[in-house]
């Protein structure tokens, strides 16, 4: 099958935010930090304003709003004051992804099957504002099934799983994830929806998520922000871009 399109790159700029808010103060700024991965090739930035606002800060969110020129993907809980900050600036896009104070990162997929009617409410707000609207699942039939019945736009598929597996070298468990991945992408693409992936991705897993043809854009960020206190944010995009297109060619 043909590639449906470029693959895409969004950086995750949160935990340069949370380099920053270890000692307060300024520095480092993900403003600047968004700035340089634009430079640098991202094809968009993705933060996420978690409820107990343990990285990027509203501040944050106003600040890339004007500053920035690639589309910004706004991740949120689906809480009341989410939706009320994401109508009031009406990003490009919003990925709802599940939260719990008590985690470490997004731990999940998004349960949507079980709240379905919920969520069509709760998106259907952001739809009408001009928001291209994400979930945030696991690679589950029925789950992307609720995720188009509710009026999602887009999936983003939960790489966390093959990911792991990988760095603990349970080489069967990261192929039987890799399959669920490359099968459900395929499943996604069939109902209309566009697919997107990404958590726990770096230099050694990328390339075969990369490969899936119905994949369209990847949101890689711990790894890449990580990677940059050796080499520098614009070569760590740099090369992680050359990897995504490496997979593609």
């Amino acid at each position: 099958m043909a590639y449906l399109g470029k693959l895409r790159l969004g950086v995750n700029i949160d935990h340069v935010a949370t380099v920053r808010n270890a000692r307060g103060g300024a520095y480092p700024d993900p403003l600047r930090a968004a700035k340089i991965a634009e430079e640098a090739g991202a094809d968009g930035i993705t933060a996420h304003l978690r409820e107990d606002r343990r990285h990027i800060s509203d501040v944050d969110i106003d600040g890339l709003m004007e500053v920035l020129s690639v589309p910004l993907n706004f991740e949120m809980a689906a809480t009341d004051e989410m939706q009320a900050i994401a109508l009031r600036h009406k990003p490009h896009a919003v990925c709802i992804v599940p939260e719990k104070r008590e985690e470490r990162t997004t731990e999940g997929g998004l349960e949507v099957a079980r709240e379905e009617n919920k969520l069509a409410h709760f998106i259907a707000p952001l739809r009408e504002a001009g928001c291209r609207v994400s979930i945030f699942i696991a690679a589950d039939q029925r789950q992307i099934e609720a995720a188009a019945r509710i009026g999602a736009q887009v999936i983003e598929l939960h790489t966390g799983g093959y990911c792991d597996a990988h760095a603990e070298g349970r080489f069967d468990d990261r192929d039987r994830e890799l399959d669920a991945l490359r099968e459900m992408s395929a499943y996604a693409h069939s109902l209309g929806l566009e697919v997107h992936a990404g958590h726990g991705l770096t230099y050694d897993t990328v390339k075969p998520i990369a490969e899936f043809p119905e994949v369209m854009e990847l949101n890689i960020g711990h790894f890449i922000i990580g990677e940059a206190i050796f080499r520098g944010l614009a070569p760590s995009i740099a090369e992680m871009r050359r990897l995504m297109d490496e997979a593609r060619a």
